[in-house]
């Protein structure tokens, strides 16, 4: 039987961002390496981010992701609103 203790700290981030902050896009990579402890790269693309400054929309991520980030050794976070993150893939 499979519960939430099975389910891996990056696809939790994923989901509460997911739901929390009405995002249309996330993704969370796990880039641990052995011996370091979790390490992760957080990129969300929410209309919630919509004219504010970087470091608002890492704080709101922040705020989120207490609990989580209290039990990982280092988070990267990348947010985008979605017209940034359509420029951004366009130009690519």
């Amino acid at each position: 039987m499979s519960d939430s203790s099975d389910t891996s700290i990056a696809e939790k981030i994923r989901q509460k961002c997911l739901s929390h902050l009405s995002a249309t896009h996330c993704e969370c990579l796990d880039l641990s390496s052995s011996g370091c402890g979790t390490k992760l790269e957080l990129t969300v693309v929410s209309e919630e981010f919509k004219g504010k400054r970087s470091l608002a929309c890492h704080r709101i991520v922040n705020t989120l992701l207490k609990e989580e980030i209290a039990s990982i050794h280092a988070i990267t976070l990348k947010t985008w609103t979605p017209v940034q993150w359509e420029e951004k893939k366009g130009g690519q």
